[in-house]
């Protein structure tokens, strides 16, 4: 069986319903995919750096950093940040008053940890650093108890960067999804599937 590597791992999690991990309903799953567009052109066609209009900018910049730790760049795609992950986020927040607190509980944990540990911020600690802290919050069923807040907190920032890759054409085009083909003329199921299925 092939191993498989982060992108591969995110790339499962991002095919599948990944609004059911955030607890969504449909119609908010549906509203979503149709935000994660809507935040995207405004951002792609301006001239003008995008000013977020929930994050302050230490969490921007915060947010900008842990998600291409998420979903770094690599030889298919480019990073979370590059299909503008971070403008679906901001926009996410916007339109979801309820999960704000959350949010920015969450980004204020990352660095309270990091201040105890390592008496910086986040966003000042180096890459081994960054990786300790996120290696302890990373797997939920690993956790000691003391880091549950912040596994709560990186298990939907986690899923909301796969949910805001995955809708955005960069992620699309990473999954190679063809969308629906048109098929010239139906033959019926084929021959090899009947003969497993046993029917004639």
């Amino acid at each position: 069986m092939k191993k498989l590597d982060r992108r591969s791992m995110l790339q499962l999690l991002g095919a599948a319903p990944v609004a059911a991990g955030l607890s969504w309903t449909d119609a908010e799953a549906a509203q979503a995919a149709k935000a994660a567009q809507a935040a995207r052109k405004p951002a792609a066609g301006a001239k003008t750096a995008f000013k977020p209009a929930f994050f302050t900018p230490h969490e921007w910049a915060t947010v900008g950093v842990l998600v291409d730790l998420i979903f770094p760049k690599d030889d298919r795609s480019g990073s979370a940040t590059d299909a503008g992950v971070p403008e679906f986020m901001d926009f996410m927040m916007i339109d979801t008053p309820n999960r704000q607190t959350a949010m920015r509980g969450g980004l204020a944990w990352l660095d309270h940890e990091c201040q105890d540990r390592f008496d910086k911020r986040f966003l000042d600690c180096s890459a081994e650093q960054r990786t300790a802290v996120l290696d302890d919050i990373a797997w939920p069923l690993k956790v000691k108890p003391e880091f549950r807040p912040g596994v709560n907190f990186f298990n939907y920032f986690r899923d909301l960067t796969a949910s805001g890759f995955w809708s955005s054409q960069m992620g699309v085009q990473d999954l190679q999804y063809l969308g629906n083909v048109m098929v010239a003329e139906w033959k019926g199921c084929p021959p090899e599937a009947l003969k497993k299925l046993g029917i004639t």
